[in-house]
């Protein structure tokens, strides 16, 4: 009698070439793990990955179900790291449709074929902290008239998240706050440190978590591979104010901080002038409306949860902007 050939298992990894999947699939990888990696067709794959023979390129678009399904097969684990980002509420329909039909496409493939999900959402997707609080898992987002369509989309992703996990999904979410990493490029987070280097004058008075990609690669590695389920976790490192956070990277371009605090009424004319050339140059402007209001924004987000939980200490933001300089350099 002939005995059947075992397939080995296959982790699928949405949103493989971006910033996150890269180092995801890297540290995948490195355990020597088969990798079945999702792109877009137009998606270039990064130089991190091009030689690495561990992974399996399929493309697909996650809005796609019929051509997402075959990816599917044989896997046992999914890391749902694809989404949109845009604070332009041009890209609203965009974000709804990529964020929140998109991720509701995965987790209907996880439940047809008994995959355990790690969901990368963000902090966007929490609620307010009561007064001299920090943000927790606790806190859940309630609607505002105001807030940007990429908070919302984040939002319901995960409600599709939890959803599933109602329907039986072996799920655990993830809501990492600004990512940060030496391969982010001039892109994401990387546009950041490009406009401190290039002579930015302006900080606002807000505040927010950052944390380094390879921490949150590592917690999601970690979760996946514990027996942890029906729960979200903070990813982040450190709270700064945009001050100190633009100062920072400035020191590691040793170069002058920006000094002048940007007063609301003075991004209220920056966003409206880069809606007016957007109009002209017919390209995506350079700020928008969302993002100066969200840039006062005080959110400090508590991480002990994910820390108690993993026992880890995340890597200090200091390393994290100095490696980010010097590969920008």
């Amino acid at each position: 009698m002939k005995k059947e050939k075992q397939t080995a298992e296959i982790v699928l990894v949405t949103g493989a070439s971006g910033f996150l999947g890269t180092e995801l699939i890297k540290q995948l990888t490195a355990q020597n793990l088969k990798i079945r990696a999702l792109k877009r067709s137009t998606s270039k794959i990064p130089d991190l990955l091009k030689e690495n023979s561990s992974i399996e390129w399929v493309i697909a678009d996650i809005n796609e179900p019929e051509a997402l399904a075959g990816a599917f097969k044989n896997v046992t684990k999914v890391y749902h790291c694809a989404a949109f980002i845009s604070f332009d509420p041009k890209d609203k329909p965009k974000l709804l449709k990529v964020n929140i039909e998109g991720t509701e496409n995965i987790v209907n493939l996880c439940l047809a074929h008994n995959a355990r999900l790690v969901h990368v959402s963000s902090v966007a997707a929490l609620g307010e902290a009561k007064k001299g609080a920090l943000i927790t898992e606790q806190d859940f987002w309630e609607y505002n008239a105001h807030v940007h369509a990429y908070a919302i989309s984040k939002y319901e992703a995960e409600m599709q998240v939890w959803r599933g996990i109602a329907e039986g999904l072996n799920a655990v979410i993830v809501n990492p706050s600004v990512i940060i990493g030496k391969n982010s490029g001039v892109s994401g987070s990387g546009a950041i440190f490009k406009l401190v280097k290039e002579g930015l004058k302006f900080y606002t008075n807000g505040a927010t978590g950052l944390v380094d990609v390879e921490d949150v690669a590592n917690c999601m590695i970690l979760l996946m591979n514990s027996e942890i389920t029906e729960e979200r976790f903070i990813l982040s490192a450190e709270n700064l104010n945009y001050k100190d956070f633009f100062t920072e990277i400035a020191h590691g371009f040793g170069i002058k901080a920006p000094a002048i605090a940007a007063k609301p009424w003075m991004l209220g004319i920056a966003w409206r002038t880069a809606k007016l050339l957007a109009f002209f140059t017919r390209k995506a402007p350079f700020l928008t409306k969302d993002a100066a209001r969200s840039s006062f924004n005080l959110s400090y987000y508590s991480n002990q949860k994910i820390k108690n939980t993993l026992n880890l200490n995340f890597k200090p933001l200091h390393q994290s902007i100095t490696e980010v300089c010097q590969a920008l350099k």
